[in-house]
């Protein structure tokens, strides 16, 4: 930005709308205003970074998020509590005050509908469906409009590991060259978070209605957990799945996510299989 030219100038154009915004009150008001139809549905948008072991990238994942009007920034297990005095995080100050931290990626992510991975994917074998950041952005812009989204970012030095990203329902990526494929963590938010407000505005995700009813809203993450370890719960209990089977757990937990099951749904799968636990448990039980 040129040193003499106010943010709003830098936006908009020194002359945007017919209005010279130097020294003008009514500049504020028009940023404000700007900034709100650039931003869309954005309050719905949480960013999660995940074991990030640099506060310095925090921060600048924060002032990029200050950049683009996103507020909601939360934390998994960082390496420094520090990450709060991140002193790359140039006016987002107040962001960071307010970024919510959490022990494990399920809790997180429990209120959101959508919950989006990213990957340089280099030599992954990848289990998620793959899209690139166009067409990512293109989705989340309409999942934004109908509830939360989860956007997450893995660690510096692995990216997000298997168990992490088996809480996500499809990963993107951002198409930089196979050579070089990835970025620097504050660089990677920056991009996405670019993608996600230009161009023009997207309408809600229309899902086809049940014959006879209407319109359901998607399952929370919560929802979706609690079915997946009712259902993990179950096969441990009748013998499909060995104790401690970590990689079956995240098959699973990908499986579920899959189907994309609406909350309605959700709540009836849920209480068939608390039914079946407790049937085969009361078995057990008998058996013994």
């Amino acid at each position: 930005m040129d040193a003499g030219r106010s943010t709003v100038e830098w936006l908009f154009g020194h002359h945007a709308l017919g209005i010279s915004f130097r020294n003008h009150g009514l500049g504020i008001w028009v940023f404000e205003l700007g900034l709100r139809i650039m931003t869309g549905n954005l309050d719905n948008l949480r960013v999660v970074l995940v074991a990030t072991r640099n506060p310095l990238n925090i921060g600048a994942a924060a002032r990029a998020m200050s950049n683009f009007g996103v507020r909601r920034l939360r934390v998994v297990n960082p390496y420094e509590v520090a990450f709060r005095e991140a002193r790359s995080a140039v006016g987002a100050s107040g962001l960071l005050a307010k970024a919510e931290q959490y022990e494990g990626v399920a809790e997180a992510v429990a209120d959101c509908r959508l919950v989006v991975g990213t990957t340089a994917v280099g030599r992954r074998d990848l289990q998620h469906r793959l899209l690139r950041l166009d067409a990512g952005a293109h989705a989340i812009k309409r999942q934004l409009k109908t509830g939360p989204v989860a956007l997450l970012f893995g660690s510096e030095r692995y990216g997000l590991s298997n168990e992490e990203m088996s809480h996500c329902h499809w990963v993107m990526r951002i198409p930089t060259r196979e050579e070089h494929g990835s970025m620097n963590l504050g660089q990677a938010v920056a991009v996405c978070l670019y993608e996600l407000v230009r161009g023009k505005k997207t309408a809600p995700t229309k899902k086809k209605a049940a014959p006879g009813g209407s319109e359901k809203k998607s399952a929370a993450s919560r929802e979706v957990e609690r079915l997946t370890q009712m259902l993990l719960e179950v096969l441990h209990t009748s013998g499909y799945v060995k104790p401690r089977a970590v990689a079956a757990e995240e098959k699973l937990r990908r499986l579920v996510r899959r189907l994309d099951l609406n909350a309605a749904d959700t709540a009836v799968l849920l209480g068939m299989l608390r039914q079946i636990a407790w049937k085969v448990g009361a078995n057990q039980k008998e058996d013994k």
